[in-house]
C-alpha cells in the first residue's frame, strides 16, 4: 500500500461499548462519532483492532441491541469510500457477517501483516499471544469452535446475550486494567514482539487488549504500540506516511 500525499491510517480499539452502563455507554459513543468526523478529511484507512463492543454475539438474523449512532457512522464513512477493516478481539470474538454484509467492513480473527510506504507493520487485538495465560488460550479454542457457536445459538437471543452480559461484567474490571509497564519479563505482548523479530524484521507492532496506551522502542527501527482505550485514555494511533505515533483524543 502507498499512501496518497496528505492521508493518513488511523488504529483504534478498545471501545467496550456497553459498560459501564446505558448513559456511560452513550456518551463513549457519542464522542467516538465526534472523533470518526474529525478525521474523516484526511484518514486513507481506520482499523478497529478489536473490543470494540464489550459483548457483541450474531445470531443469523440478529444483533445486541445499541451502538446505532456509532454503527450508522462506521456506514456513513464507509459508505463514503473511506477503508475500514475490525478485528475481533475477547470480548467481540464471535462476529461473523453482519459487518462485512452491511458495513461492507472485513473482519479479522487472527493477526495480519500490511506494508504501508515501505514499513511492515504486524496488526491484532493482541489477546492470547505470547507467552502464558493457558487458561484464556483453551477458553478462546472453545468459544471459536463452530460447534460450541451453533449450540449457543440454540439459546434464545434475551438469553444468549443477557448471559454473555453477565459474565462479561463479573470478569476483570477494565478501569482496573494495569496501569503501568511491568517490564518485559511480564509483558506477553512485548515477548512476542521480541519472538517475531527473531523470525522477521517489523517497523511496527499495532495491539490492544492490554488497556495501557504505551508506545516502546524495541529496537532502533522497531516499534510496538499498545492502543490503550476509551475508557480511560481515549488513546489511538496514526501512521502518516513516515511515522506512527500515540496520540489522546481531547474532548
Amino acid at each position: 500500500m502507498q499512501l496518497p500525499e496528505g492521508k493518513k491510517i488511523y488504529f483504534a480499539s478498545d471501545f467496550h461499548l456497553g459498560i459501564p452502563d446505558k448513559e456511560a455507554s452513550r456518551q463513549r459513543e457519542q464522542l467516538l462519532c465526534q472523533w470518526l468526523d474529525e478525521i474523516r478529511k484526511d484518514a486513507y484507512c481506520l482499523y478497529l483492532v478489536g473490543d470494540i463492543f464489550d459483548v457483541w454475539f450474531e445470531y443469523s438474523n440478529v444483533i445486541p441491541k445499541g451502538y446505532t449512532r456509532f454503527l450508522g457512522k462506521l456506514a456513513e464513512l464507509s459508505d463514503a469510500g473511506l477503508k475500514i477493516e475490525a478485528f475481533t478481539g475477547n470480548h467481540d470474538l464471535w462476529m461473523r457477517g453482519y459487518f462485512e454484509e452491511e458495513l461492507n467492513i472485513p473482519v479479522h480473527h487472527h493477526p495480519i501483516e500490511i506494508e504501508v510506504n515501505g514499513k511492515r507493520f504486524l496488526i491484532a487485538h493482541g489477546d492470547g499471544l505470547g507467552p502464558g495465560d493457558h487458561g484464556y488460550k483453551f477458553l478462546k479454542g472453545v468459544l471459536r469452535n463452530p460447534l460450541a457457536q451453533w449450540l449457543y445459538r440454540r439459546l434464545h437471543p434475551d438469553t444468549g446475550v443477557g448471559i454473555a452480559n453477565y459474565f462479561s461484567r463479573k470478569g476483570p474490571k477494565h478501569v482496573e486494567a494495569e496501569a503501568e509497564f511491568m517490564g518485559e519479563d511480564k509483558e506477553w505482548l512485548v515477548q512476542f514482539c521480541r519472538q517475531k523479530l527473531r523470525e522477521k524484521h517489523y517497523d511496527y507492532f499495532i495491539f490492544g487488549h492490554r488497556h495501557l496506551a504505551l508506545s516502546y522502542q524495541l529496537e532502533p527501527e522497531s516499534l510496538y504500540i499498545n492502543l490503550g482505550d476509551w475508557i480511560k485514555y481515549n488513546s489511538y494511533a496514526v501512521f502518516d506516511g513516515t511515522q506512527l505515533s500515540l496520540q489522546y483524543y481531547k474532548k
